[in-house]
């Protein structure tokens, strides 16, 4: 497995597991009660940085254990950037979400939660996307 590959997979477990911690907080602070009234800036802001640190320690580490890392090839290119086309896609999509609560005068934490859903989804569908073409190959296109 190359070093991109397994920085993918490292990208796409730590954007999972800091979502899946900060909808468990959140969960547990609301406690039955409604969502909109849960302090949330905290927790979000507490995952995404620990998410941010994480990720480059994973790739520091993942460099200094990888003696190919320096390596890359044109098809590591072209599936980095298939990756980052599938995931500006569900970017575009959480920012358009956001926009229309927004709009339609949501509460902050809605439009907040709707913009960070855009994030996450847009890391785990783009790592998913370049892990599919890392197995299975980019198309000729």
């Amino acid at each position: 497995m190359s070093y991109q590959e397994k920085n993918t997979w490292a990208y796409g477990v730590i954007a999972v597991l800091g979502y899946g911690a900060y909808l468990a907080v959140v969960l547990a602070r609301a406690d039955g009660g409604p969502l909109a009234e849960v302090a949330y800036a905290g927790p979000m802001l507490t995952t995404i940085g620990a998410a941010v640190l994480s990720g480059i320690v994973a790739g520091i580490v993942l460099g200094a254990t990888s003696p190919d890392r320096a390596v890359r090839d044109e098809r590591e290119r072209e599936i980095e950037r298939m990756g980052e086309r599938v995931g500006q896609s569900f970017l575009v999509l959480g920012g358009l979400g956001g926009l229309v609560l927004a709009l339609l005068e949501a509460d902050w934490f809605w439009i907040a939660n709707a913009l960070y859903l855009g994030f996450v989804l847009s890391a785990v569908l783009s790592a998913a996307a370049r892990l599919a073409a890392f197995r299975r190959g980019v198309g000729p296109w």
